[in-house]
């Protein structure tokens, strides 16, 4: 029997995942870690008897030290996310940081022979703003997270600090938007800040959890390990920010996007979102698709039990086509909820917030350009791909790379690979997982294995942005400055950004956020 200790247990990827394993008591025991507060005590209580709750909190080493120890395999799902990520990046990053050092650290101590298998879930929002012509994108892809995405800060570091490690055997799965039932509850300002033609690749609650119990299988090959991989539900789930509103509020019998809603409200670029293009992979190797047609989803969404109490009864007492006004209503709904303090797009403007305006507009002149509806583009961006370079030879075998392919994919970032022919002997690990010696065009010298750098698209911890006004090496996003000195990175920023803007976001944290 394989003993799994998977935290996040009461969220909503980790709930579907955690309903998913009790369906095989034969196959698993199933550990948690949840904190003991009277929500999760009431939710858990019918499960006592089926899972080994431990009452604790991913910050404390120790707790997570239980729930390690002994464990088979550990799925790492929980920490703080968006939208309370976004009010609280303090509380975020203490929170996503101290777990993943100590899922790291609590894995190490059992011993090189005793190691559970570690699944890391990491996010999309790690990939930053893929706006057409950069909206299809693979693993391997730059790390570019978004200015003010602390979240997406936080699931980037976490995943560099675990997959750097000398787990012998780790996983990092990129999840994408979850779609569920209760996702209608979550009105909050950030709704807006996704640009109408952005995309992504939705992934459904119930593929999300049956493929946290797929990689559990015994079956799963060795060579799945240590490798990233995007959790998507497939072409079928390709779609706009435009046509996920479409389908949304005619699922719920509301009225279009043009009717309770203005282009302006929505930003045009610095969200997060991509179509994938090697999201097959995982399902080749796991099967955990369902394959239901989008529409269909969001129709058994509608008529969920989870639904919230409000939309059910609009729905089923048809109200919202049934009177003139309602749109209108809705409309003034949706502007109030567009002039939140902090994180309203129309709050920014109305107190000239000039380096959020920058961020997710341009420029206040290109945000005064946005026109009706009518002059709105709300067309599918291109499904021709365009692939980007990774620096170096893919169809390679693993086995054939040599320290000379390292040097070479160092150069194409602006850097160099520093480490010898000798040292790499003297490890007696294979190149791809020995930490090497890089240096970026700062100068900045750093350790990490060629999957880390090639694989995983990350590059030096030291250029990172790190907008936590806290600490004492706080430093704001300067992504164009990268750009200029590394040609790997300036592929994601320099197609979708004018050479002449000021991209030195996150300065305005320091000095007047309110987080």
């Amino acid at each position: 029997m394989t003993t799994i200790f998977l935290t996040g247990a009461t969220g909503t990827m980790g709930w579907a995942g955690m309903q998913e394993i009790l369906r095989y008591p034969d196959n698993y025991k199933l550990r948690i870690l949840a904190r003991p507060s009277k929500k999760n005590k009431a939710l858990l209580r019918p499960y006592l008897d089926h899972v080994d709750v431990i009452w604790g909190d991913l910050t404390r080493y120790d707790d997570v030290l239980k729930g390690v120890a002994s464990s088979d395999i550990v799925l790492h799902v929980g920490g703080m996310v968006s939208p309370a990520a976004d009010y609280k990046p303090t509380a975020t990053r203490k929170t996503n940081i101290a777990a993943a050092i100590n899922i790291r650290d609590a894995i190490l101590a059992q011993g090189e022979d005793k190691q559970p298998k570690l699944v890391y879930i990491g996010s999309v929002a790690q990939m930053g703003d893929r706006r057409e012509p950069l909206h299809w994108g693979r693993t391997g892809d730059p790390i570019c997270v978004s200015a003010y995405d602390h979240y997406g800060i936080t699931k980037a570091m976490a995943e560099y600090i675990l997959t750097n490690s000398p787990i012998k055997q780790w996983v990092s799965l990129r999840q994408s938007g979850i779609l569920y039932p209760a996702i209608l509850k979550h009105f909050d300002p950030i709704m807006f800040h996704v640009p109408i033609r952005g995309v992504l690749e939705w992934a459904t609650v119930e593929d999300s959890g049956r493929l946290l119990e797929r990689v559990c299988r015994k079956e799963v090959p060795n060579d799945f390990w240590k490798h990233y991989y995007n959790i998507g539900s497939g072409k079928e789930y390709r779609i706009t920010n435009y046509e996920f509103e479409c389908l949304l509020l005619n699922a719920i019998g509301c009225p279009p996007p043009e009717k309770i809603f203005k282009p302006h409200w929505f930003t045009t670029r610095n969200f997060h979102g991509m179509w994938y293009l090697d999201s097959d992979k995982l399902e080749d190797i796991l099967h955990f698709r369902e394959n239901i047609p989008i529409k269909d989803y969001f129709r058994q969404m509608a008529h969920s039990d989870s639904l919230p109490t409000f939309f059910k009864w609009a729905i089923r007492s048809k109200l919202v086509y049934a009177s003139y006004a309602v749109p209108h209503i809705i409309q003034l709904v949706m502007y109030a909820l567009s002039m939140s303090k902090e994180h309203g797009t129309q709050w920014w403007i109305k107190h000239n917030k000039t380096q959020r305006i920058a961020a997710y507009y341009g420029s206040p002149e290109a945000y005064r350009s946005i026109g009706t509806w009518k002059e709105t583009d709300t067309s599918r961006p291109s499904e021709e791909p365009v692939i980007l370079n990774h620096g170096y030879d893919e169809q390679k075998a693993f086995s054939a790379f040599t320290l000379d392919d390292m040097r070479r994919a160092a150069q194409y970032r602006g850097g160099l690979c520093l480490t010898t022919e000798a040292e790499v002997s003297a490890t007696g690990l294979a190149l791809w997982d020995t930490p090497l010696q890089w240096q970026c065009a700062e100068g900045h010298r750093f350790t990490a294995t060629p999957r880390v750098v090639l694989l995983g698209g990350h590059w030096c911890p030291e250029c990172f942005p790190l907008p936590y006004k806290d600490l004492p090496d706080a430093r704001p996003w300067q992504w164009d400055r990268e750009a200029k000195r590394n040609p790997f990175f300036a592929q994601i920023w320099t197609p979708l950004h004018d050479e002449n803007e000021d991209n030195v976001y996150g300065a305005d944290i320091f000095d007047n956020w309110e987080g």
